[in-house]
């Protein structure tokens, strides 16, 4: 596509109000190719230049010969860059050259898994394997299929969750895979971060020590996004040692990839005009152009607001157009997104608004352009989003749409943060309490458990046992720890995706029906009386909530709003592991105890953001342990504050939100996963402090990553305050959207002293 000119285009156009705030020109790059240490056997060079594929390039080749030397491969290269081919022609190869082995490959989709399975398809059907050596195995597999699958497959695809409730805990059954397992592939290895991948790591230990029961030891061959830990992420995943291929050589077109903010409408609030409003405008008009768009949202709400505002927009101008954009998201059935993604690759579809569903590597085929609705909460997502346009060799574009937020404005006003940084880490703790001891129950299911296991589950392994042992959930005999008789297959209560094992289900009134289950840990947050929940698309009213039962009642509505909470935290230390100094501050990280209180909620207009009403919960308090990092206040600020009689309190108040809202910047993790208390006097520290933590029970490592990286956010959070143009504070800078106090008191020009004297003190420590 010609790109600059439909810049031209869009600048040209009435409502054009100087929302380009940057473009980047990212030039092409030509494939760098590279041979392999010893060719490939004629028969699978012959069926690559059958497929088009006559010579690899430099990450291809060299993946495959480290798998050759028998090292575990992490491929850390970018989007459409080939990385299937890296772990493809190393599995096929061991799979011919042995002729019992197997393999197993792991995705965090079902839709990945049936893709991936279509490209094995097309590049080794019908030789050298047969349809029944290559089969997925999930959730929609058919019972009177399961059996000769686990009898004739070679490769299975599946996805964590299948191999953590299905797979392992029933291992009797597959023992002939475990017993001739030679590779494992874990593929999109970014996306088990926090829980999720706490959860993996726990569940592919397992995995590691029903192979050696069998008699086997599988390499392993992970492939991700560029992130800045690979080696270390695929280590923790699965406490083995790898060897990382980042030096990425396939080609791709040029790319202009543009920072769009809405443009000011109240300059004193410093409020914006609607990111879904832009969103939309930008979508229709690119398919109005003839483009092939693809635009993203962040959850599923919003994907349905900006589909049915683009549907209804092109149907004014263009009805044949309006039939030519679909949206598409989990929740949809698996039919129904297979046939989206197909009219999607085909060509009969101009556009999509989609979740993060599509960020991932399904083949859709080439678009022109990309435009993202809030920055997605990482470079490494926001790369995996933008590189869906320009997958071949032709230009493309990317818009990036600015949200009222501290991280979003901060990018917007210093693009030099996301263009010339690198890339963040992806955050798991296998060590994580909750989550390992859940693993070790799973685990004894599958085989009593002795102390030759710690190999497996790591330095923490006896204290845990111990633990289980004495809450009486195992049972030693004979240096061997069982299950308790009073546990039955542990692994159905656990689900990977969260901390806890407990849900609330979520009923239909209208018709006596389940309509889902939502997880016990966020179900204040979505299902609370007066919610608006979405489902497929369709809006719920919550009417009632059965805390005792664990069920919410929801009716139909038609509502125009939508509903957000507010939270009341406190926080007490229970543990401090470790400090250091910055100058005459010092910084701290421990173990905290967390109670949250949801005491109310807003009701918000779903374009204009408006409150259009508030009201009251009276719901019980959430308590949970968790890591956290908290620093002190410089005297010398406290001091000016007085001396400008500014108010303290809300100068750590807002300086609070505003950290939070940068801390993203640097850890891999979303504005939810994280929490935060201010106060001037904390009972267990007797001195003024700010605290962030992990929002989940046990921590996920992003309040370690804030310790280490404390200074950097300072500096951050201090550019984000003091270049926002509002007046008294906004959403933009230390505002917060869940803030149980109604966002009182905040002081903006407090928080820029107490933060330019956190900095100074840092600055102190470096010259001494």
């Amino acid at each position: 596509m010609d790109t600059l000119a439909f810049l031209d285009y869009l600048q040209a156009q009435p409502g054009y109000a100087g929302q380009i705030v940057h473009i980047e020109h990212i030039p092409p790059r030509k494939a760098v190719p590279a041979e392999l240490d010893e060719p490939l056997a004629a028969s699978l060079q012959d069926r690559l230049e059958q497929s088009g594929i006559s010579s690899l390039y430099t990450h291809q080749a060299e993946a495959v010969n480290k798998a050759r030397q028998g090292k575990n491969v992490m491929v850390a290269t970018s989007s459409a860059s080939g990385k299937s081919l890296c772990y493809n022609l190393a599995v096929i190869e061991a799979l011919l050259t042995e002729p019992n082995s197997r393999a197993l490959y792991l995705f965090p989709t079902k839709a990945l898994a049936q893709d991936q399975l279509r490209v094995l398809r097309q590049l080794f059907f019908p030789a050298p394997f047969g349809a029944e050596e290559l089969a997925t195995f999930d959730g929609d597999t058919p019972q009177a299929e399961r059996a000769e699958i686990r009898r004739r497959a070679r490769i299975i695809l599946t996805n964590p969750d299948m191999l953590h409730l299905g797979i392992l805990p029933n291992h009797r059954s597959w023992s002939k895979l475990l017993r001739s397992l030679r590779y494992v592939v874990v593929d999109e290895a970014h996306i088990y971060r926090g829980v999720f991948g706490s959860h993996v790591a726990g569940v592919l230990r397992r995995l590691r020590r029903l192979c050696e029961m069998y008699g086997s030891n599988p390499q392993f061959i992970c492939s991700s996004a560029t992130i800045a830990n690979p080696g270390e992420h695929a280590e923790k995943l699965t406490g083995l040692p790898f060897s990382v291929v980042d030096n990425d050589g396939s080609p791709h077109g040029g790319k202009e990839f543009v920072f769009w903010e809405p443009p000011v409408i109240d300059k004193a609030k410093n409020a914006r005009r609607s990111t879904n409003s832009e969103a939309s405008y930008l979508f229709t008009e690119l398919v109005k152009q003839g483009i092939r768009t693809l635009t993203f949202a962040r959850t599923r709400r919003v994907t349905e607001l900006i589909y049915s505002y683009s549907r209804d927009r092109l149907a004014e101008e263009n009805p044949l157009l309006a039939k030519r954009i679909k949206a598409y998201r989990a929740g949809y059935l698996p039919q129904e997104r297979r046939q989206i993604e197909r009219e999607l690759f085909g060509g009969q579809l101009l556009g999509v608004v989609a979740t993060v569903a599509l960020e991932l590597g399904v083949d859709i085929g080439g678009l022109d352009a990309t435009v993202l609705t809030g920055y997605p909460g990482s470079i490494a997502s926001t790369w995996q989003q933008a590189g869906r346009s320009g997958r071949g060799r032709e230009g493309s574009l990317s818009l990036l749409i600015g949200q009222d937020g501290p991280l979003d404005q901060y990018l917007m006003h210093h693009p030099e943060s996301f263009f010339q940084k690198s890339f963040e880490n992806a955050l798991i703790n296998p060590d994580n309490h909750y989550i390992l001891r859940a693993h070790l129950l799973c685990a004894a299911w599958e085989s009593p458990l002795n102390s030759e296991d710690e190999k497996f589950f790591g330095a923490l392994f006896a204290q845990e046992i111990g633990e289980l042992d004495k809450q009486g959930l195992l049972r030693e005999r004979r240096r061997k720890w069982y299950l308790s008789p009073a546990i039955s297959y542990p692994a159905q209560a656990i689900n990977i995706r969260s901390t806890s094992g407990e849900s609330y289900a979520v009923i239909d009134t209208s018709s006596a029906s389940l309509l889902e289950t939502v997880e016990a840990s966020v179900a204040f947050f979505q299902i609370h009386p007066g919610a608006v929940y979405l489902h497929q698309g369709e809006s719920y009213l919550v009417t009632g909530l059965d805390l005792a039962g664990h069920t919410a009642y929801a009716e139909p509505t038609d509502v125009s709003y939508y509903t957000q909470t507010r939270e009341i935290e406190d926080l007490r230390v229970t543990r401090l592991i470790r400090s250091r100094s910055c100058g005459r501050v010092k910084v701290y990280l421990g173990e905290v105890a967390v109670t949250n209180n949801v005491v109310g909620f807003k009701k918000k207009a779903q374009f204009t953001e408006e409150v259009i009403g508030e009201e009251p919960l009276d719901l019980p308090p959430l308590h949970f342990p968790t890591v956290a990092f908290w620093f002190d206040l410089p005297s010398e600020a406290e001091a000016r504050l007085a001396e400008l009689q500014l108010d303290f309190a809300g100068g750590l108040h807002a300086a609070e939100h505003a950290a939070i809202g940068l801390l993203p910047l640097f850890a891999l993790c979303d504005r939810n996963d994280i929490g935060g208390v201010s106060t001037p006097l904390h009972p267990d520290t007797g001195r003024a402090q700010i605290f962030i933590y992990d929002a989940y029970p046990g921590g996920i490592g992003i309040a370690e990553k804030g310790f280490e990286l404390v200074e950097e956010l300072w500096r951050a959070t201090l550019e984000a305050v003091t270049g926002c143009p509002c007046e008294e504070g906004c959403p933009s800078c230390i505002q917060s959207p869940k803030c149980g106090n109604n966002n009182q008191p905040l002081d903006k020009r407090a928080a820029q002293v107490l933060l330019a004297g956190l900095l100074k003190s840092a600055q102190k420590e470096v010259r001494q």
